[in-house]
């Protein structure tokens, strides 16, 4: 079986290089590897690099628009394995309707995601990003007065599975948390966890989530962290009217999906001061990364898209295609199949195999 690996060098070293190992170990895989030392520019470029390859394992920035299923050159293409969750910009009605399986990554990014939104809160709250750029500029900084964060609120806007263990971490430092989510799903969630979770410190009024409206947790809150799935419906959800409703001063960290703000809004909400900060890791430059109009301002925090970027969730996301693979060998659908009922080409495989 030929399995071809989109990834950069820079990425392939970064998010699959151990993996990589355990992929060329599996008995009867033969490893192609992205030739041209860059990003695949397109589709026609991809197209080529995996002539003839029964497996495609893209990195996130390698998109699976629909001539890719139907080029002839991919025939034989029986899989196309997403290294991450967001499957967004792959055309999985094409892919099945071609009879290839579309799979995505196991979700072992939510400790890491989590973490860096903790760390960006922070760093907005207690200056940590401006001090160390005068620093770095050989000028003394002045001591800029920051937040606390215990007895702080927070609004969590999703309580999927970033939202939920973050909440953990809030309340551990004794952050009162407020979660909405259309999901009503979500309030039993929320209620067995807060009975199983981290506890909040003893002299904390934080013991669990509560479950409020949209427009009562934005109006409550200190901080507000947008983590809903992105969808029609939850695009610019932070927006002219949700920023209107924050307190003065309120916070906005995003580490979910840059859709999910309307920037021109933000960055008028900041120029006013009616926002008194923004920590981002993602945003709608390129690859989900902060858009650099505000990105660049004094009161933004912004990191890459480095949410999932530990060897422990890059490993975990590139182990997930191994197993997948390792599956499909053994005559199995991958796991996190979306499509495994289109998966046509797949079982024809199988049974020129016997």
């Amino acid at each position: 079986m030929r399995v071809f690996v989109t990834h950069n060098p820079e990425d392939l070293d970064a998010y699959y290089g151990r993996a990589l190992v355990e992929l060329r170990d599996l008995d009867g895989v033969d490893v192609v590897l992205n030739p041209l030392g860059r990003e695949l520019a397109g589709s026609r470029e991809l197209i080529e690099a995996a002539a003839g390859c029964h497996v495609i394992v893209a990195h996130r920035s390698t998109a699976g628009a629909s001539d890719v299923f139907d080029a002839p050159e991919s025939s034989e293409l029986l899989a196309f394995l997403r290294c991450a969750v967001d499957i967004s910009t792959i055309d999985v009605a094409a892919a099945s309707a071609a009879g290839v399986v579309v799979a995505r990554a196991d979700k072992a990014f939510v400790p890491s995601t989590a973490e860096l939104a903790l760390g960006l809160l922070l760093a907005v709250v207690r200056n940590i990003g401006v001090s160390t750029a005068d620093y770095h500029s050989t000028v003394e900084p002045p001591q800029r007065p920051g937040r606390q964060l215990r007895g702080q609120t927070a609004a969590v806007l999703g309580y999927g599975a970033i939202g939920s263990y973050l909440c953990d971490l809030l309340l551990a430092v004794g952050v009162n948390v407020l979660v909405h989510d259309p999901d009503p799903s979500a309030e039993a969630l929320a209620r067995r966890r807060s009975t199983s979770g981290i506890s909040a410190p003893h002299d904390s009024d934080s013991s669990s989530v509560k479950m409020v409206s949209f427009d009562e947790a934005l109006s409550s809150a200190d901080v507000v962290f947008p983590l809903a799935q992105a969808t029609a419906s939850t695009e610019n959800m932070i927006d002219q009217d949700a920023l209107g409703l924050m307190k003065p001063g309120a916070v906005v960290i995003n580490v979910s999906r840059g859709e999910l703000l309307d920037e021109q809004a933000v960055a008028a909400a900041l120029d006013s001061g009616h926002l008194g900060g923004l920590g981002l890791d993602v945003g709608r430059a390129a690859d989900q990364r902060p858009s650099m109009d505000l990105a660049s301002r004094p009161n933004v925090v912004a990191t890459p898209h480095l949410g999932g970027l530990t060897p422990e969730n890059a490993d975990a996301q590139a182990r997930s295609s191994v197993e997948q693979i390792a599956a499909i060998m053994a005559g199995q659908v991958p796991p996190r199949s979306v499509n495994a009922n289109d998966a046509g080409r797949l079982t024809a495989y199988w049974e020129s195999q016997r």
